[in-house]
């Protein structure tokens, strides 16, 4: 076997070998060639080559996202590494294991105006949660550091930084290993809940108790207690699309639920206890309710950390939320309440004039998300892009078989396109991505590699700009509204999709949009795109209009 001939190059890829981190996704360089060369000199690693940085970087989330793994990314000196941030950024507010690991120059090299040099040490400032620079270490200091950010990385679910200073030459071989003892592999600590017979007595004794559940990875919660929730009179279980949580007595429509309450509606719905659990919330509505309607506790479950989402958070169990449940609902006496026969009835009321409404208004943006979600088969992987595509989505139901994602860290508009490709080349399900048209003309380098799966499907609604900002407050119709809020544009995506080798089709109108969608979701050779266009200048009032017929 052939190895680099830098001692911390072998000693980063055993590290990585030996904990079982196996995918690897490379950006092409020259100062991070030690790297290169011992990573895919073993047949152990799957290694991917990605050019565009930012895009590295969001593929190899997609890839932690479904595996619940570290994945490591590999890229050479200078501002490439800048490039990662945005996808670092995300895997730190998502919980999600990325390891970067960064060839650098050699410190005498920095800020003497040398070639492809920035100060790497920091770069990633407070959005990682852990970094280490081993230019100055002794090899058994670099192996505990290497060691630590490795086993940071999998056991708090995070991005960590190891910056690597290789002197020239680069790409010296070797037949030699060095031998090294291998740190002893501390193992992932898993948190048992205390929860005090105080607290059990307040959970059955409640009359009003509101789960809320944010992002979350399918099949994490027992269908047992999903059935025990779902029948507690006491409990009314809001769900949100990227929470993949489903029974028909959850509520899995919020903004739909809600929007239209009256303040003393509001006042009845103020839950005892709030008990959350997943990852961060979209609907801005619910926010602003439980802000305003402080419940007397909050509790969230979940193995790192709690945001204090509503300003009222009172308890953080550290443990995973089917354990936690299971704790909670031990000999559980359910108590006598009408909280979610109540509510139960305004969302049956909801979803008739949800259905006389939507058969009521012409082809536009509403519209055409009525008939795609309609349309997806079942056992698919639907990646979400965000803005206006996952509030959209919020407001449709899906079959418990599809899996549904979005990068909803920091809700950018940022590599959608790449995560949903990294996600594509490990999950067992077809992938469908569902975006606008911005985000997929800013991401549109995550077409650029040659990981594409043929069942790799894509559809953009394109509205000739950001949407969006029509549906927000400040929407004026000027010239610089269309031209600074809303990015008027007239591109579309066909040129694009040929060029990476999709099959691109385009609907524009209900009957060309009900006439494509099953020919695009059949088996193809290829990957497919379909542009969906919308008419621009109605989607706010009918999104509007929408809430209000609801009443």
């Amino acid at each position: 076997m052939v190895f680099s001939d830098k001692k911390l190059a072998q000693y980063v890829v055993s590290l990585c070998k030996y904990k079982g981190i196996k995918h690897v996704v490379i950006s092409p360089g020259s100062r991070n060639a030690p790297l290169t060369i011992g990573f895919t000199n073993q047949s152990y690693f799957k290694c991917y080559s990605i050019v565009d940085e930012r895009s590295a970087g969001f593929f190899a989330l997609g890839i932690a996202q479904q595996l619940c793994k570290p994945v490591v990314v590999v890229c050479t000196s200078g501002s490439a590494l800048l490039n990662y941030y945005p996808a670092v950024a995300e895997a730190y507010y998502t919980g999600h294991p990325l390891v970067v690991i960064s060839a650098d120059r050699p410190k005498y090299l920095i800020n003497i105006g040398d070639g492809q040099t920035i100060i790497q040490e920091n770069a990633f400032g407070k959005h990682i949660i852990f970094e280490t620079n081993l230019g100055s270490y002794s090899n058994k200091k670099s192996l505990n550091l290497i060691n630590k950010a490795l086993n940071i990385s999998k056991n708090k679910n995070g991005p960590v930084h190891i910056n690597i200073p290789f002197d020239e030459p680069l790409y010296g071989l070797t037949n030699k290993s060095y031998e090294f003892n291998i740190p002893i592999n501390k193992s992932n600590k898993y948190f048992n809940p205390s929860v005090s017979f105080l607290k059990l007595k307040k959970w059955k004794s409640a009359k009003k108790k509101l789960i809320l559940v944010g992002v979350n990875a399918p099949n994490k919660i027992d269908n047992s207690i999903i059935e025990v929730l779902a029948n507690d009179s006491s409990v009314i279980v809001l769900t949100e699309t990227t929470s993949n949580l489903h029974h028909s007595n959850f509520f899995p429509f919020v903004d739909q639920l809600i929007t239209p309450l009256l303040d003393s509606q509001f006042k009845f719905l103020k839950p005892d206890i709030l008990l959350t659990f997943g990852g961060l919330i979209i609907s801005k509505r619910i926010k602003a309710f439980l802000r305003k309607y402080k419940p007397n506790d909050h509790w969230h479950v979940d193995n790192h950390r709690a945001n204090d989402t509503f300003f009222s958070l009172t308890k953080h169990f550290k443990c995973e939320p089917n354990h936690f449940l299971k704790i909670l609902y031990n000999n559980y006496n359910e108590c006598d309440s009408n909280y979610f026969d109540f509510w139960n009835s305004i969302k049956i009321h909801r979803l008739k004039q949800h259905d006389i409404y939507m058969k009521s208004i012409p082809f536009c943006d509403f519209k055409a998300f009525e008939l795609i979600s309609s349309s997806i088969p079942s056992n698919y992987m639907v990646q979400s892009a965000n803005s206006s595509v996952i509030r959209y989505l919020q407001l449709f139901e899906f079959d418990k078989s599809i899996n549904l994602y979005c990068n909803r860290g920091t809700s950018g508009i940022d590599g959608s396109t790449s995560t949903a490709v990294g996600a594509s080349i490990i999950s067992k399900q077809p992938t469908l991505l569902i975006t606008g048209d911005l985000s997929f003309f800013y991401d549109s380098n995550g077409l650029w590699n040659n990981y594409i799966p043929e069942n790799f499907k894509i559809i953009v609604l394109n509205n000739g700009g950001g949407g969006i900002f029509r549906i927000l407050p400040g929407n004026d119709n000027s010239q610089l509204f269309k031209t600074f809020f809303e990015t008027r544009h007239v591109r579309n995506a066909k040129l694009i999709s040929i060029d990476n080798g999709f099959s691109y089709s385009s609907a524009d109108s209900i009957q060309t949009l009900k006439k494509v969608l099953p020919i695009f979701f059949k088996n193809s050779d290829k990957p497919q795109l379909l542009e969906i266009f919308t008419p621009s200048e109605i989607n706010d009032k009918i999104l509007i209009d929408y809430f209000k017929a609801l009443k």
